[in-house]
């Protein structure tokens, strides 16, 4: 029997629920149990939110502020340490069958192992994939904070958090497990370090390109309020409330989204050779980076980040900078980009002039958002405004898709006579779920607007309605045998 060595938070239920079903898996033998080494090893148990993306988005990465609405649906993580040489991962699913993955333990716990060789190992079988967001945590902290990892584990992963719908179930579970682990071999790292852990187990091990505001969504929002971010690389700046006034939703396009697909990380290519051809246009120093199609700049006007540009600079630039270019040309005239994460495929031809231009214009938006809300009376329509400018900009940048456009358009159509304010695709685009703010007692209004769809398209359009906190909100319970 196991019970619980602190109070959970009441804004949570849906961890004590996972508690109490955490409890009876262990004592009718079911997972969690035959790996331990004894009966008086403690469980630790953990949650964190997928989110919202109502201002940002795919500007991450070029340094814009972004603002982020926790939701209510979460992953939740229970993790026992046990005699093993494994990380033994089954994830439950209320909508799926149940998955199960053996990791061995001296893949990950080995510090000698290269993040390339451990990503190909989650890479090599299909099946497997899916436990690298989980058993890449393990490595990460084994490479960047000494942890050392003697016995294994025994992870069960719970998720009302959809996946493919754009609203983070990767970051979800990737912050609750790090919380998990880091209660489990108690190491001390701070919410913003652990989101940046964790968005280094997307990039370098998962190998998707993703920002780091959905990780720092997942650990650092507070229910109810917008997670403040400038993504240079993660300075959080707390949560900013919504007036009472108003609310936030979400509507999933039925359509599947991905960051790992090929219209986001082209984007993000796209991006990054503006960003380089920018330095060379305003005679930036530049050098060999850390390996092939990879280079340093000094840039000590705007720091490396593509949002710091400004409106009036790019303007003057823009002229210089192609609409296309092919990867070959690129890379034989400005031999690589900034960016890490991404390379430039000589064989492929990219937009550049355009998605250049989306984070310097996005910034500018998100900014605005924001100083809008400080103000003593919020202006509900501009607010609408931006979120309308935002998505024609994805759009712009090819991430958009048929049924997003469509909710999108149904938003506009019911307008604010009947309280809706503004509406925008999200997240990494072509696909996913169209954020949409309106007044606090537009609910049925946007209901209407996801039957509607749903019965235009024959697509399910699940409604994101509430909010919950981050994981270092809440923290790890821990449940010791009794």
């Amino acid at each position: 029997m196991l019970r619980p060595a602190s109070l959970i938070p009441d804004d949570v239920p849906d961890l004590a629920r996972f508690v109490t079903d955490v409890a009876d898996r262990i004592g009718s033998g079911a997972a969690l149990e035959d790996a331990v080494a004894n009966d008086d090893t403690p469980v630790f148990v953990a949650r964190a939110p997928g989110r919202l993306d109502v201002m940002g988005g795919i500007a991450d990465y070029s340094g814009s502020l972004v603002l982020q609405w926790p939701i209510l649906e979460a992953t939740r993580v229970a993790l026992r340490p046990s005699a093993t040489q494994w990380i033994s991962i089954t994830s439950v699913g209320r909508d799926r069958p149940d998955r199960h993955c053996d990791v061995p333990l001296d893949l990950v716990a080995d510090q000698r192992h290269p993040y390339d060789e451990v990503r190909a190992w989650f890479a090599a079988e299909p099946t497997r994939h899916w436990a690298a967001y989980v058993a890449g945590v393990f490595h990460v902290l084994a490479r960047e904070h000494d942890v050392r990892f003697s016995t294994g584990a025994a992870i069960l992963v719970e998720s009302d958090v959809p996946e493919g719908k754009g609203v983070s179930s990767s970051a979800a579970i990737e912050a609750a497990t790090i919380e998990a682990v880091i209660a489990a071999w108690p190491v001390t790292i701070d919410p913003r370090l652990r989101a940046i852990r964790c968005q280094q187990v997307e990039n370098l091990i998962v190998g998707a390109p993703c920002g780091v505001m959905d990780q720092m969504a997942a650990i650092c929002g507070d229910a109810g309020a917008l997670m403040s971010l400038l993504c240079q690389p993660a300075e959080f700046r707390g949560s900013v409330p919504l007036p009472d006034r108003l609310r936030l939703w979400g509507i999933d396009s039925g359509i599947r989204h991905a960051v790992t697909g090929a219209d986001y990380g082209a984007v993000r290519v796209g991006a990054f050779m503006g960003y380089r051809i920018l330095a060379e246009l305003a005679e930036f120093p530049v050098r060999a980076g850390d390996r092939e199609g990879h280079v340093r700049v000094d840039d000590r006007r705007w720091h490396g980040y593509l949002a710091n540009v400004g409106r009036d600079t790019f303007r003057r630039f823009a002229p210089d900078i192609p609409e296309t270019l092919d990867g070959t040309e690129f890379l034989a005239r400005y031999h690589g980009t900034t960016d890490l994460v991404t390379r430039v495929e000589a064989s492929r031809r990219y937009a550049v002039r355009t998605p250049t231009a989306h984070p310097i214009h996005e910034h500018e938006r998100v900014t605005a958002w924001a100083r809008e809300l400080a103000e003593p009376s919020v202006n509900a329509l501009r607010l609408g405004e931006l979120m309308y400018e935002s998505h024609a900009s994805y759009s712009a940048c090819g991430l958009g898709s048929d049924g997003t456009d469509r909710l999108v358009a149904l938003a506009r159509e019911a307008g604010t006579a009947r309280g809706i304010y503004g509406a925008k695709i999200t997240g990494g685009g072509s696909g996913g779920t169209v954020a949409i703010l309106a007044d606090a007692g537009a609910g049925d209004t946007v209901r209407a607007i996801a039957r509607r769809y749903a019965d235009e398209t024959g697509r399910d359009a699940y409604l994101f309605e509430g909010s919950s906190p981050g994981a270092a909100r809440v923290g790890a319970v821990r449940l010791d045998p009794v």
